[in-house]
Formats: C-alpha cells, structure tokens, sequence
C-alpha cells in the first residue's frame, strides 16, 4: 500500500489506493480539523489554574465544534464499495 513516490508535503508518506478511497480520506482530515478546534479553544486562554480546567475546555470546545461536524461524505457508497473490495475481511463487524 506504500508508494516510494517522493511526496510534494515533507514527511507525507502516499498510500497506492483507489482514487475514491484517496478521495475520503483527503477530504474528512478529521484529526486535522479536531486539532485546529483544540488550538483556537486554548489560544484564548493563556494560563490554565488547573489541569481539570484546561480538559473541560478541550470537552467543551469538542461538544460545540461536533455540532458542525453533520456534513455526510461526498461519494461514500463508492468509496465503501472500494474499502470492502480492498480490506473486505477487516470490515466484517464494522458495516
């Protein structure tokens, strides 16, 4: 699944997979949009007084921001069509 391709990103490893697969997982970058909510939540407060402070912030800002995250996935049934053609086996139980 790996190409030795040189990516454009450094550190960028390109996965040899179906177009519609590469579609999904380009355009969900859930992890990156998680990651942008949890740095705005904690760029406006400098200083937490505790540690418990700073998760109910994280909780908080993550309960707010999931109501944004409702948009389905543009062609999923073709992309889920190559994920069971491709991994079939590890998505027995998951579907």
């Amino acid at each position: 699944m790996f190409n030795n391709r040189v990516s454009r990103k450094p550190g960028a490893i390109q996965f040899d997979y179906p177009p519609a697969i590469r579609k999904v997982i380009y355009t969900t970058n859930a992890i990156e949009s998680l990651h942008s909510v949890l740095r705005k939540a904690t760029k406006q407060r400098k200083l937490f007084p505790t540690d418990e402070s700073a998760l109910k912030v994280a909780f908080l800002a993550i309960q707010q921001a999931s109501k944004k995250w409702t948009m389905p996935i543009q062609n999923w049934k073709l992309a889920l069509n190559r994920f069971i053609i491709e991994f079939g086996d590890r998505l027995n139980g998951h579907l």
